[in-house]
């Protein structure tokens, strides 16, 4: 699945859902008319964070984790579970 895909199951602005039984405070922030994109994710009650910067370009996706393995992101977007 592409990552803008996957991404774009997070709403834009703030939201809340569960990853690895954990709950998290999700921010998503939309930039250049949807062509950038910031993801914020804090485990409430806890220490885990995920942070990732995407990037639509001429070449193609570019993902950015910001101090952190690419596969924990990737792993985060995937299972993450939105709650509605």
């Amino acid at each position: 699945m592409k990552l803008k895909s996957l991404i774009s199951c997070i709403p834009e602005g703030y939201s809340e859902g569960f990853y690895n039984n954990r709950k998290y405070s999700i921010t998503r922030t939309d930039f250049n008319e949807g062509k950038s994109t910031k993801v914020y994710a804090k485990e409430l009650g806890g220490t885990d964070y995920i942070s990732l910067n995407y990037y639509e370009t001429k070449m193609g996706e570019l993902l950015k984790p910001c101090e952190m393995p690419e596969l924990k992101v990737i792993s985060f977007l995937k299972d993450v579970r939105i709650i509605e």
